[in-house]
C-alpha cells in the first residue's frame, strides 16, 4: 500500500445532512481561505481566534487571504498552551468577539492547534447563541483529530474537556505546509492520533504506517508530502465516517477515545503541562490499553507488543516510565479516571482491543484489575 501522488487538494466530506461540511487537505491552502469562506457565506465578517505562537507564523497570511476576498476581520490572540482552555480566557475571547460586533450571520475562524480549535469552537457555540465557524488547524494533531467532528470544550479543575458543546464547523481547511514549522515533538504528538485510527479499525493502514512513517515525518516539498497528506486524509476519512454515524458519541464514536481514558488521567496528573502533550498522553494511553487488553486475554501478547513497539519507534511514550517528573499514586490516577467524561453510572468506559485494527467499547471493566495493572506500571518508573 503506497500513498497516491496528487497535486490537487484532497477533500473529505463529513456527512451530516444539512450540516455537512468538507475537510480540504493540501499544501498552501491558507491562500484560498478567503475565497472558500466567501463562497460559503458571502459578505460575512470574521473573527480570527489564534494564539501568540501561531499568530507569529500564520496570522498575516490568513488575514491577507480574507482581505483579498473582501472579508472584514478582527483577531483575538490568546496565550499559547493548554492553559488557554480556561474560563478566564474563554470569557476574554467571547467578550472580544462581542465587542467587535460580530453578528449571528458572521463567523469565527479557529486558526491554531487543538487548544485554539476547542476554545474558539466553544466560543462560537455560545456567543449570540451560536455563530458558525471555520477550522484552520495548524498542528498535525488538530488536522487529523480535534478540528473534525464538532467537539468543543474548555477544561475544568476536575479534568480535561469537561465543559463544552457539540458544534460542527462549516469548513475545515488543513494546510499541510504549515506543518513544516511544527517542532518535531509536536508533530510526533500528532502522529499518535494517526496511529490511533489504524490501531482502532484499520490493520492495513497500521502496516502502511510501520513502513512509511518516516516519509510522513519528512513531509515538506518532497515525496514525503504525499505520504503525509495520504496519512492525514485516511485519518480524516476514518473519523468523518464515524462522526457521520454517531455525531454525539452515544455509541460507536467512543472508539475514537482509544488511549484517552488512561491518557487523560496521565495528562491531568501532569497538570495539563508541557511535561506531557496531549498526543503523548494518547500514545501512552493506547500502549496501556493494548497491554491491559493482552493482560485480560483479549488479544495476543505479540499483537500488543507490535503496537507498543511502533509507538516507541517513532519516539512516543508508552507508559509511566517514559513520563518525566514522576506520577502520583494509583489512588490518584483512579480518581482521575473516575472523572472521565465517558463514565456511566460510576463505571469508566474503556476502549480495549482484540487485535490491531479491532478496538471495542467496554463498560464492565473490573476496577481492581485496572488498579493492579496501573500499580505494576507505576512501579516501573
Amino acid at each position: 500500500m503506497t500513498a497516491p501522488l496528487r497535486a490537487d487538494p484532497a477533500t473529505v466530506k463529513v456527512a451530516l445532512g444539512a450540516r455537512s461540511y468538507d475537510i480540504v487537505i493540501g499544501r498552501g491552502l491558507i491562500a484560498s481561505l478567503g475565497a472558500r469562506i466567501e463562497a460559503l457565506r458571502p459578505r460575512a465578517k470574521a473573527a480570527i481566534v489564534t494564539d501568540e505562537n501561531v499568530a507569529r507564523y500564520h496570522l498575516a497570511a490568513a488575514e491577507a487571504a480574507l482581505a483579498d476576498a473582501g472579508i472584514a476581520t478582527i483577531h483575538v490572540i490568546v496565550p499559547a498552551g493548554e492553559g488557554s482552555k480556561s474560563f478566564r480566557i474563554f470569557e476574554q475571547a467571547c467578550e472580544a468577539i462581542i465587542a467587535a460586533r460580530i453578528e449571528r450571520g458572521d463567523l469565527v475562524v479557529a486558526l491554531g492547534g487543538g487548544v485554539i480549535g476547542d476554545l474558539a469552537g466553544f466560543a462560537a457555540s455560545t456567543v449570540r447563541r451560536g455563530l458558525e465557524y471555520v477550522q484552520v488547524p495548524t498542528t498535525l494533531l488538530a488536522q487529523v483529530d480535534s478540528s473534525v467532528g464538532g467537539k468543543t470544550a474548555i477544561n475544568s479543575a476536575h479534568g480535561k474537556n469537561l465543559i463544552g458543546a457539540f458544534h460542527q464547523p462549516i469548513l475545515v481547511l488543513a494546510d499541510t505546509a504549515v506543518l513544516d514549522t511544527l517542532p518535531v515533538r509536536e508533530f510526533r504528538a500528532g502522529y499518535a492520533e494517526i496511529a490511533k485510527y489504524a490501531l482502532l479499525g484499520d490493520a492495513a493502514f497500521f502496516s502502511w504506517l510501520e513502513t512509511n512513517w518516516r516519509d510522513v515525518f519528512a513531509g515538506g516539498n518532497s515525496s514525503g508530502s504525499f505520504a503525509r497528506e495520504h496519512a492525514i486524509a485516511v485519518s480524516c476519512r476514518a473519523k468523518a465516517a464515524i462522526v457521520a454515524r454517531d455525531e454525539r458519541e452515544t455509541g460507536e464514536r467512543a472508539l475514537l477515545n482509544l488511549g484517552h481514558t488512561f491518557g487523560h488521567a496521565l495528562e491531568a496528573a501532569c497538570g495539563f503541562s508541557d511535561r506531557l502533550l496531549h498526543g503523548e498522553a494518547v500514545a501512552a494511553g493506547m500502549a496501556l490499553a493494548f497491554a491491559f487488553s493482552a493482560r485480560q486475554g483479549l488479544m495476543p501478547a505479540a499483537a500488543a507488543e507490535r503496537a507498543i513497539r511502533h509507538l516507541a519507534e517513532v519516539g512516543l511514550p508508552t507508559g509511566p516510565k517514559d513520563i518525566p517528573g514522576g506520577l502520583p499514586s494509583v489512588d490518584r490516577l483512579m480518581d482521575l479516571i473516575a472523572q472521565d467524561k465517558k463514565v456511566k453510572r460510576g463505571m469508566p468506559t474503556f476502549i480495549l482491543a482484540r487485535g490491531i485494527g479491532a478496538a471495542f467499547v467496554e463498560t464492565g471493566v473490573d476496577q481492581e484489575n485496572v488498579r493492579a495493572f496501573l500499580g505494576e506500571k507505576l512501579a516501573q518508573q
